[in-house]
């Protein structure tokens, strides 16, 4: 579930626009102002500001160039329609987009759920050190270690099957698809041989490998990565 917070002063318009896009399955946030939101954003993790730019204090466009300075959380900017300069600017900082008020709704929806996903895959591509149950898992230094700092060593084989399952965390990896990562030759072209690996990684990382919870059997299909990354 994607976090959204909201930055408006306006108690009607903040207020609703909260009502609609949590009927639509999102976690919202509100804040009057920027004080208030940044007090969210250090006690939580937020996917997409909805920021108006004509905000009391701090405005909008402050507010924009603080967070892309050290966030890459999406930024829609809420405008009056004589903002033209304002929303220039805004798009300079490092806002994402923007829309107008009076907006529809429907539009923001769909602007919403079209920058979340890119923002989302940007994300999944520049992680590089995922942390699960008892496990810290460095992918550009190929290394996976205990949460009390033992080593636990990955053949080649291991490491890449295991990049692909906790990369694409959730979603059900094929054999084809795992078969396709694993470059080194002496394991031919045989799907099956991640049936194998598998059980490897299963028995290095799961306590009791006969009922895994790590990584899951999708029976006709292939595994999944299924254990919550911090």
């Amino acid at each position: 579930m994607a976090h959204i917070l909201i930055i408006e002063d306006e108690p009607v318009t903040r207020a609703t626009l909260a009502s609609y896009l949590d009927a639509q399955g999102y976690c919202v946030s509100q804040a009057e102002t920027a004080e208030q939101a940044e007090k969210i954003l250090e006690g939580q993790e937020v996917d997409l500001l909805l920021v108006d730019i004509n905000l009391p204090g701090k405005d909008g466009l402050q507010i924009t160039r603080e967070q892309r300075a050290k966030s890459e959380m999406g930024i829609i900017l809420v405008t009056g329609r004589d903002d033209e300069i304002d929303r220039i600017v805004g798009l300079e900082l490092g806002a994402d987009d923007y829309v107008c008020k009076p907006f529809n709704r429907r539009e923001l929806l769909a602007r919403l759920k079209n920058l979340l996903r890119r923002t989302q895959d940007i994300r999944r591509l520049s992680r590089r050190i995922y942390k699960f149950g008892k496990f810290q898992f460095d992918v550009a230094a190929r290394h996976l270690q205990t949460a009390e700092g033992d080593s636990i060593p990955l053949t080649r084989a291991e490491f890449e099957v295991l990049d692909m399952l906790v990369s694409r965390a959730g979603e059900v990896a094929s054999r084809d698809a795992l078969m396709s990562r694993v470059t080194h030759r002496q394991y031919g072209g045989n799907p099956r041989t991640v049936d194998v690996l598998i059980r490897r990684l299963r028995s290095k990382l799961e306590e009791d490998p006969a009922n895994p919870r790590l990584i899951s059997t999708v029976h006709g299909e292939g595994y999944a990565f299924t254990a919550p990354l911090a």
